[in-house]
């Protein structure tokens, strides 16, 4: 990322918006006399975020505090936070929703035709019924690089981003204590171009108490809310949830300044739910989890800066969690869907295939990166593939089943889909994944393998960024998988207290094309790196 400061952005934007637009929001122009400033101003509780950013468009997002229009005012900077200039100059007010209690106040507005490569100000607020504005914030963001020179006047150069997953996971919440979610701040300090959130982006399972006695004696004590006490059942719960995250300033700081390609896993439900799935577990009084899915999808999807295709009136719109994000003319991001299709957990051991993708999404996952053009295919997919993930002391919940022979069960769908990027020839395609809670890089290679109809390729583990730390997972050796690094927690459920046990991952793409993955903690130490050269 170009190394821009938010002071020098807004200083620009000033300037060339005029004061209108960044105005507090007590503010306002040519007010009658006599009349009262307005009180109860809508304010923005959960700050603002960007998302899904590609080369001419991304997804706006914030949250009120009562009804409201969400409005943002977009400016494009140069790299100094000044506006640019004649042919350059781009600037655009847009609106979206009504915020309202159906969807918790919170609003998005899908921006499009977007010049590419452009840095922008951003400025965001909600007006009342009157049109009277509230609290503004201030953030940033940068399309990807299209074809050509950028519109800043500079050739397309490279890109930067992080990825993780595990957030306030297994009772570690925020504690202020030590700065809160810190993890964050580290991706944060790093200046990546974007964020992808490879799932598990709140605990709906996993109460957080006021707090935790650690092995050592240490005492860590969490912020709380009523609805992080139990289980999350109800859309209300749900909800609170991830306003429960959006409570931490390095996650709405970073958010404000970085997007996010979000994705879901399970914990945005239940640990290791699958459709139609009928829970025992005396925490809950609904059983049925495609009850909960539907509630905790609904609660997911108004949180996250993801466009909504549908009238949002199931809140299960599924290509929008399995997508393809266009970074530009270097890279592709295939976000994909690994719960919502998938069969249910068993021993995985089934001569017939059973599904984690789905057949829909796996037929989509080998035309889109088969036909994709960029440099570079990264595959984000929530659950990895050559990892153990037991459910149970005998079912497996991803893809795995412990087995080292030829594939069984949900390892012949993964099967099908690295078969088919061999014979379609896919060059440089890269696996990043999450979920276990430890860092690791993989590399499979059909030599190693009891199945070999595919090419050789990299799976990279990163997380949690604030949950606790296990690991390491066992190894299956059915597409030949070998363990070049990893790094985990020094016990089970590890604390984040140190940042040694929390982990992200960090990749930097250069004029050359050169992929550059690094293994990182919380603290920003790089634990594990290693260049990957790219396929012509």
């Amino acid at each position: 990322m170009t190394p821009f400061t938010r002071r020098t952005i807004l200083k620009g934007a000033i300037a060339a918006a005029g004061a209108a637009a960044v105005l507090p929001a007590t503010a306002h122009a040519a007010r009658p006399s006599g009349v009262a400033l307005v009180r109860n101003r809508l304010t923005l509780p959960s700050g603002i975020s960007t998302g899904d950013v590609t080369a001419d468009s991304g997804v706006l997002w914030s949250r009120a505090s009562g009804p409201g229009r969400l409005v943002a005012s977009l400016l494009a900077v140069d790299e100094g936070g000044s506006p640019l200039r004649g042919g350059r100059a781009f600037q655009r007010v847009l609106r979206g929703t009504t915020a309202s209690k159906s969807t918790d106040f919170t609003s998005k507005i899908n921006a499009r035709g977007l010049p590419s490569g452009t840095r922008f100000a951003l400025n965001m607020h909600f007006e009342d019924a009157e049109g009277n504005a509230g609290e503004t914030a201030q953030g940033s963001f940068s399309t990807a690089p299209g074809m050509g020179k950028l519109r800043s006047g500079r050739t397309p150069g490279g890109q930067s981003f992080v990825w993780s997953a595990d957030t306030a996971g297994q009772g570690w919440g925020i504690n202020e204590e030590i700065g809160g979610m810190r993890g964050y701040a580290a991706m944060h300090a790093t200046r990546p171009d974007f964020f992808i959130n490879s799932g598990d982006t709140i605990y709906a399972d996993g109460p957080i108490a006021a707090q935790v006695t650690e092995p050592d004696g240490s005492i860590w004590r969490n912020l709380v809310t009523e609805e992080v006490s139990k289980v999350a059942e109800t859309l209300n719960e749900y909800r609170g949830r991830h306003r429960y995250n959006m409570m931490d300033k390095n996650i709405r700081a970073m958010y404000a300044e970085v997007p996010v390609i979000p994705q879901w896993d399970d914990h945005e439900t239940r640990n290791n739910w699958y459709p139609g799935q009928i829970i025992d577990d005396p925490r809950y009084t609904e059983r049925r989890v495609d009850v909960l899915a539907a509630r905790g999808r609904q609660a997911w999807q108004e949180y996250q800066p993801i466009a909504q295709l549908s009238d949002g009136s199931t809140g299960f719109e599924p290509e929008r969690i399995y997508r393809k994000i266009s970074r530009g003319p270097q890279l592709d991001i295939f976000c994909l869907d690994m719960r919502s299709f998938k069969d249910p957990n068993t021993n995985g051991k089934e001569t017939n295939l059973t599904h984690i993708l789905g057949q829909e999404q796996a037929d989509w996952l080998i035309k889109e990166v088969s036909k994709s053009k960029a440099t570079w295919k990264v595959i984000s997919n929530d659950l990895p593939l050559g990892l153990l993930v037991g459910d149970g002391p005998v079912n497996q919940e991803s893809v795995s089943n412990g087995d080292a022979g030829a594939p069984l069960g949900k390892e012949l769908e993964i099967a099908r889909v690295l078969s088919a990027f061999k014979k379609n020839r896919v060059k440089n395609a890269v696996w990043l994944t999450a979920d276990v809670h430890y860092c690791a890089a993989h590399h499979y290679s059909p030599e190693r393998a009891a199945f070999n109809d595919f090419d050789p390729f990299w799976e990279f583990v990163a997380g949690p960024i604030n949950a606790g730390s296990f690991g390491p997972s066992k190894l299956d050796g059915t597409f030949g998988p070998e363990v070049a690094f990893y790094k985990a927690g020094r016990y089970s459920n590890d604390s984040p207290r140190t940042g040694e046990s929390q982990f992200f991952g960090h990749v930097d793409l250069g004029e050359d094309d050169v992929f550059s993955v690094s293994l990182r903690d919380a603290n920003g130490t790089v634990v594990w790196s290693k260049d990957l050269q790219p396929e012509r």
